[in-house]
């Protein structure tokens, strides 16, 4: 299924510039980044659950925010995307790693 995650992270503090670096590496280990703070990430429902936990051990709830968007499995179809940075679809899409 495709998620969508958007965050937004309070970096007054050395701690908050610390939880946003480890949220944007976590959201990386799951997804791509397609803005500077939304990820799109293709997951099964068991590796969702463990990407939320995560996020959510990371983040402060007092200062910070988390937005999980679930596009389900037919969520690309329901993307439209215009403007510069083109973001590679890694279903259709050849990765080379």
């Amino acid at each position: 299924m495709l998620i969508l995650i958007t965050y937004d992270v309070s970096v007054l503090t050395k701690s908050g510039q610390r939880r946003l670096r480890a949220i944007a590496r976590t959201c990386l280990d799951y997804g791509m980044r397609v803005q500077n703070s939304v990820f799109e990430c293709e997951v099964t429902p068991d590796q969702y659950v463990r990407l939320k936990n995560e996020l959510l051990n990371i983040y402060d709830p007092h200062q910070d925010s988390l937005r999980f968007y679930m596009l389900g499995s037919k969520g690309r179809q329901k993307i439209e995307h215009w403007g510069a940075k083109v973001i590679p679809d890694p279903i259709k899409d050849a990765l080379i790693i």
